[in-house]
């Protein structure tokens, strides 16, 4: 791996490049580094791989693929990363491209499908409208993971009362149901809002259901 190092916050977006021409490799991160975008690069698939940090550590960017490569194809990765609900877009560069390659590349998600020689600015637009997407993505999944860890918290009979005010029953119902007390389901209503962080029954649904997209 080798990589364009510039001053940047945690955050700030990180363009990753996987193709096994070397030459391609630098002249791709050194224009990106032309606007003020870092770049990380890998010579194939198997040292990208072993590099790419957990989900909730990626930073908002692009993935640029090259589709032959020696060991995995490009196309096989993008497949192996689908299966693995990789967040961030992915920008097939090739210069061995056909129209059911493209097909292919797209119809499996792809972001766009370039072939070399491209356009530098076409490229430098489409991954800043993929920087776009993925800081949509990524704080969606952050939110996601947020909610999950606080339905993590909750008890089992806290869940069980959670199922009951998302389906909107009354308390008294709620109470029948579970064999409790109508006043042990208000404690345990008001402790659900309380793990939860939710100011309203409102937000709580909405919390929770975004959290199960």
């Amino acid at each position: 791996m080798s990589s364009v190092t510039l001053p940047a916050e945690a955050n700030a977006p990180l363009i990753l490049i996987v193709d096994d021409d070397e030459a391609m490799r630098s002249s791709m991160a050194f224009l990106f580094a032309s606007i003020g975008l870092a770049a990380q690069t890998y010579a194939d698939a198997a040292s990208f791989l072993a590099a790419l940090p957990p989900p909730e550590q990626l930073r908002p960017g692009a993935l640029v693929l090259d589709v032959r490569m020696p060991g995995m194809s490009g196309l096989e990765l993008q497949r192996l990363l689908a299966e693995r609900h990789f967040p961030l877009p992915i920008l097939i560069v090739t210069g061995h491209g056909d129209v059911p390659m493209a097909v292919q590349a797209l119809k499996a998600g792809a972001y766009d499908f370039i072939e070399k020689p491209f356009k530098e600015q076409y490229l430098l637009d489409m991954v800043g409208a993929a920087i776009r997407l993925s800081q949509e993505a990524l704080a969606r999944q952050s939110r996601q993971r947020s909610v999950s860890e606080r339905l993590a918290r909750l008890g089992r009979r806290e869940r069980e009362v959670l199922d009951g005010i998302l389906a909107g029953k009354l308390n008294k119902v709620i109470a029948y149901e579970l064999e409790l007390s109508v006043k042990t389901v208000e404690a345990y209503r008001a402790s659900i809002m309380l793990k939860m962080e939710a100011g309203s029954l409102a937000e709580l649904a909405t919390m929770v259901a975004k959290a199960q997209d």
